[in-house]
This record gives structure tokens, C-alpha cells and sequence, in this order.
């Protein structure tokens, strides 16, 4: 009998993209691939990669040399690139990265094994050829999900993908295979963006949006409890916009519940929101549904009118003060998060100052600040006004130092408050996890003290009693038992 083949997948950048490996994993599996680890254990490294800003891109690049330099030292024989960045450049990848022994797109993944067996035995596959994915699907958003069968969408894989014989014949199946033990999960509400922020490419990469459907949302989550996993992480380009396409623009308010009612799950958390698109009833779902935590993961980016205007984006200072206070007054505890650009074109002093006005008010609980770089393919690119470097720099500092400060401040507003910790780390004596307002890997973490049993996977409720800047130590107080109070 001859030996597997063995794959590895290496994920850089989003969720969205950790969604999307884990679909590949599930279609490589189902073809008889052995998945590995650890790249030096695999045939075939593939690196998912990112192309969303210049250091991501650069992360992407530097992972693919890092799997190329093992050809030659062990069994690695090909390194293949997926993911944004392959999807945005193609062939332009492959000619400047000879590294890489094949550069895919998203129309290759529903023939991934094919690609990779033809790769690993010699043979040569076409880069991909880059195109505007907003062209793919009716202008119309309630006519595309008839022709959404004849575009691939990565991480929308249908129950009916799965091979008969590869799946239980009984319960939720997916075209999914879990590539960690860890008890969060994401799940991929839609795919693409119809919004046209003047600074962003991944529309004309990653296509309109479309909505998956309801059920495969629902089938996904109940495997994914039945895998172990407790909570799970909605994610897209927008979620403000779920169910546009499908008729129903409230549907995501009806999706929560029905998430909530699944066994196992625990704990469920919405990311990604729009502010101009956030309703009350969608700010009445997040705070009132049982198992969704408050928590707001707001897509500011600025906060100056001229400078949305020219982001083409919508809103100011006190709209979204307003926004900030009104879900704080359905639930006084709830997380809010951010990004903002800083050094845009045409931004003037008074306009940054205008940011520092908003983040010094808004109490948010963790901000990511990025200088401004134009993008190919943008229309930012294009604009005049471009601020000198060193301005750009000199304001990406300044602001830096004042979120850092200002969201150290708003955790220590947080002591002697009881949140419900989920475990996710238990290492020599030290045990640490999330809070419902920290979201996985970007809003901090919560040390958590006298959890003498604790172990992965297990909740406790706790007290807050000090932090290290956006971090929590707290002290458990008793081990929440899912189920038991109910």
C-alpha cells in the first residue's frame, strides 16, 4: 500500500482566512491527503496567504521562503501559495517569487487535491490570473444567489461537497476538517463587500457580498459544537450587511437565536459590524440574545467628516458617540473595539485632532492604528493631498501611544467587575483566557487566579482585580457549569 501524501497548511492574516484552510483541509482530507502540523513533515506546504496591507503581504512572503528554504532538507517538495495575496496577484506572484511552485486562486480550490498531486509529480500548473471578482455576480444583490453555484467562495463548502461515504451518516455534516483543538471556532457568515471605501482592495479580490445560507450557517456550528468547540466567532467582510442578498436584511437578528439554541455552544460573538449599517434591532439581538455576548467590533477608521468623505465612508465624532452610548445603555459592560487610519490624504491637524477627540471619549476596549500606505488598485491611490512620510509616522505614533494609554485606562475601569472567563491556555501553573469583551488573538487576554482545576475549555466566573494594560487578572470565584443554572 503506498504512503500518503501529506499536506501541511500555514495560515497568515483573518479568520476569514483560518475559515478558509480549514475548508481546504476538509477537501484535501476527503481526497485521502494526510494532514500534518508542521511543514517539514508535509509533501506540500501551502500558504494561505494575506494581501490585505504591505506587512501582511511581507508576513505572506517571508512564510513562503521559510517553506521553500525546507526543499531539499527533508520531506518537503513543493510550496504552493492560496489566499488573498495569490488571489490578488497571480502570475505577477509567481514571475516575482519563483520560490513558489504554484500560485492558485480561489476558482482552483474546489480542485485543490488534483492541483497539488499535479505539482508534487512534476508537472505545472498556470498561476492564476487576477480579476475583478465584484464582476462575477448580478449588480443586484437579491439575484445573486442563484448564480452564486457557478462562483467559487471559499468557505461557503456545501454538505453536498462532501464525497458520500466521508462524512456520518447521521448529524451535521461539512466540508470542513478542523486543523486545531482549540474551543473557538470561526464561522463565515458571507463573502465580499459592496461598500467601495476609497483605501480597500478587497472588494475587487474577494468579490460582491453574498450570504451563506441559514442552514449550512447552523449545520456548521452544530459540527463544529460536536467537535468540542464552545464558542464560536461570526465572521465576513460585513456582517451588518447578512441576509441582503437573501431578502431579509434582519436575518442575522434570527440567526443568533437559533445559534444559541444549539448544544454546546456557549458563547457566541459577532465581528465585523459596519456603523453606518448598525440598527436597533440588530444592537437589541447582540445585547439581549441569550449566549451572545455584547461585545462591538465597530469599523470607525476615522472619525473627521472630511476624511470619511474622501474614505467614502459615512459618520463623525458624536454619531458615533451616540452609537457607543446607546449600546452601553443596553449593556453597561460591553466590549467595543476598533481600527482607524491615520495620515490620510488630505487630512489635516484639525482632523486628527478631531480622532483624538473621539478615541479620548469613546471608551473603546481595544484600537489597532495604522498608517496610511496606498494600495494598489485603489482609488486612495490616486487621490491628491498625500501627507509627507515623517507626518504620516509622527501621527501613527502619537496616536499609538494615546490608545495604548486610553485602553489601559478603560481596563482598569473593569476592576472589580465579574466576568465569565473561557480557558484557552493552562501552561506551568498559569492560566489564561478571554473575557466577553476580548475577542481571540486581538483584545487582550485575562489571567486568571485559584482555578486550581482549570482546564481548556472550561468557563469560570471571576473577579477582576487588577491588569497589565488591555489585559485582566481575575480571580476565579466558581467554575460556571453550562446548563446548570438554566
Amino acid at each position: 500500500m503506498p504512503e500518503r501524501r501529506t499536506v501541511a497548511l500555514v495560515t497568515l492574516g483573518c479568520a476569514r482566512n483560518e475559515v478558509d484552510s480549514e475548508e481546504l483541509a476538509g477537501r484535501l482530507e476527503a481526497d485521502g491527503w494526510q494532514l500534518v502540523d508542521d511543514a517539514a513533515d508535509a509533501d506540500v506546504a501551502v500558504v494561505n496567504t494575506c494581501g490585505f496591507v504591505e506587512a501582511a503581504k511581507k508576513d505572506s512572503v517571508d512564510a513562503l521562503l521559510e517553506a521553500n528554504d525546507l526543499k531539499g532538507h527533508g520531506r518537503t517538495q513543493a510550496v504552493v501559495a492560496v489566499g488573498c495575496m495569490a488571489e490578488r496577484y497571480g502570475k505577477e506572484l509567481a514571475e516575482a517569487l519563483p520560490e513558489a511552485d504554484g500560485v492558485l486562486g480561489f476558482d482552483d480550490y474546489s480542485d485543490i487535491s488534483s492541483r497539488l498531486q499535479t505539482i508534487l509529480s512534476g508537472g505545472h500548473v498556470e498561476a492564476h490570473t487576477p480579476r475583478d471578482r465584484r464582476k462575477l455576480l448580478p449588480l443586484t444583490p437579491v439575484e445573486r444567489q442563484a448564480a452564486a453555484a457557478e462562483v467559487a467562495l471559499p468557505g461557503h463548502g456545501a454538505p453536498e461537497d462532501l464525497p458520500e461515504g466521508l462524512a456520518p451518516a447521521s448529524g451535521p455534516r461539512t466540508l470542513r476538517k478542523r486543523l486545531d483543538d482549540n474551543p473557538v471556532a470561526s464561522i463565515k457568515l458571507a463573502s465580499g463587500c459592496d461598500r467601495r471605501c476609497s483605501f480597500c482592495a478587497i472588494p475587487a479580490f474577494r468579490g460582491s457580498f453574498i450570504s451563506r445560507r441559514p442552514s449550512d450557517v447552523l449545520n456548521e456550528a452544530r459540527w463544529l459544537a460536536g467537535q468540542g468547540v464552545s464558542e464560536v466567532v461570526l465572521v465576513s467582510e460585513n456582517n451588518t450587511s447578512y441576509g441582503k442578498d437573501l431578502g431579509d436584511i434582519r436575518l442575522l437578528e434570527t440567526l443568533l437565536a437559533e445559534i444559541a439554541g444549539i448544544d454546546g455552544i456557549e458563547r457566541i460573538r459577532v465581528s465585523y459590524l459596519q456603523p453606518a449599517e448598525m440598527r436597533p434591532g440588530l444592537i437589541d439581538a447582540m445585547t439581549g440574545t441569550d449566549k451572545v455576548v455584547p461585545y462591538f467590533d465597530l469599523s470607525f477608521q476615522h472619525s473627521a467628516p472630511a476624511v470619511l468623505r474622501r474614505m467614502r465612508r459615512f459618520g463623525n465624532t458624536d454619531q458615533f458617540l451616540e452609537l457607543l452610548a446607546g449600546i452601553r445603555a443596553k449593556a453597561p459592560q460591553a466590549g467595543a473595539r476598533s481600527n482607524f487610519i491615520v495620515g490620510f490624504p488630505g487630512e489635516t491637524e484639525a482632523d486628527f485632532a478631531e480622532l483624538e477627540r473621539f478615541i479620548g471619549s469613546a471608551r473603546l476596549d481595544a484600537i489597532g492604528v495604522f498608517g496610511y500606505s496606498d494600495e494598489d488598485g485603489t482609488e486612495a491611490a490616486t487621490l491628491d493631498g498625500k501627507l509627507p512620510e515623517d507626518v504620516v509616522a509622527d501621527r501613527l505614533a502619537r496616536l499609538s501611544r494615546l490608545a495604548e494609554e486610553l485602553t489601559a485606562q478603560r481596563a482598569e475601569e473593569r476592576i472589580g467587575s465579574e466576568v465569565l472567563v473561557l480557558v484557552e491556555s493552562v501552561e506551568d501553573g498559569v492560566v489564561e483566557g478571554r473575557a466577553a469583551h476580548q475577542a481571540p488573538e486581538t483584545d487582550g487576554l485575562t489571567t486568571l487566579l485559584g482555578a486550581d482545576d482549570a482546564e481548556v475549555g472550561r468557563y469560570y466566573r471571576a473577579t477582576v482585580v487588577g491588569t497589565e494594560g488591555v489585559d485582566l487578572v481575575a480571580e476565579a470565584t466558581e467554575r460556571f457549569v453550562p446548563g446548570a443554572d438554566a
